[in-house]
């Protein structure tokens, strides 16, 4: 049988010793292999320059792909695409950022849809986007009363986020024309 007590509990210090692509939730390693694919990892460049051409000259906020952001000592996330904003740390990422970009792959639809849904929920990141390669859709979440609202489905749509440090836009047909002809 198994208990808590058999069960390995991991810290900061022991994903900061392992080798290859990992993230930290509550404790439990999670292996991010194998590397994304080509198009994951085309819509997730796609993304950031659209980000941070619309932040422009903004001095106070950072658009990151795939950096560490430790939540608590046994919480650690490597979102595909993040704004931050006023960030103090320059080893990983410490305040909870202003828009969160995940890209599912087969391997990681729940944890995007559910774990990771509900941590950035209770992290209280303004904005979530959870991107959908195959469908070139983009579902967008904003932060309503400590809880996630849609706001919709995105395809060829330009959405401008009211709520971020510098004033961000993404134009979802920029980032999805090349995989629509």
């Amino acid at each position: 049988m198994i208990t808590n007590e058999t069960i390995e509990h991991y810290t900061y210090d022991d994903y900061l010793l392992w080798e290859g692509n990992w993230e930290l939730i509550a404790g439990m390693p999670i292996a991010m292999a194998p590397s994304p694919e080509i198009k994951h990892q085309a819509l997730a460049a796609k993304i950031l320059n659209e980000l941070l051409n619309s932040i422009g000259e903004c001095d106070r906020c950072l658009v990151l792909s795939e950096q560490d952001w430790k939540i608590s000592n046994d919480t650690v996330l490597k979102p595909d695409v993040v704004l931050i904003c006023d960030e103090p740390n320059d080893q990983f990422i410490t305040k909870t950022p202003e828009i969160v970009v995940e890209i599912i792959s087969k391997s990681s639809a729940k944890r995007d849809e559910k774990y990771k849904f509900e941590i950035y929920e209770s992290e209280k990141a303004p904005y979530y986007i959870i991107v959908y390669p195959d469908e070139c859709k983009a579902k967008l979440y904003h932060l309503e009363n400590g809880k996630y609202a849609k706001q919709g489905d995105f395809f060829t749509e330009t959405y401008l986020f009211k709520e971020t440090t510098c004033k961000a836009q993404i134009n979802f047909d920029n980032v999805f024309k090349q995989f629509t002809k």
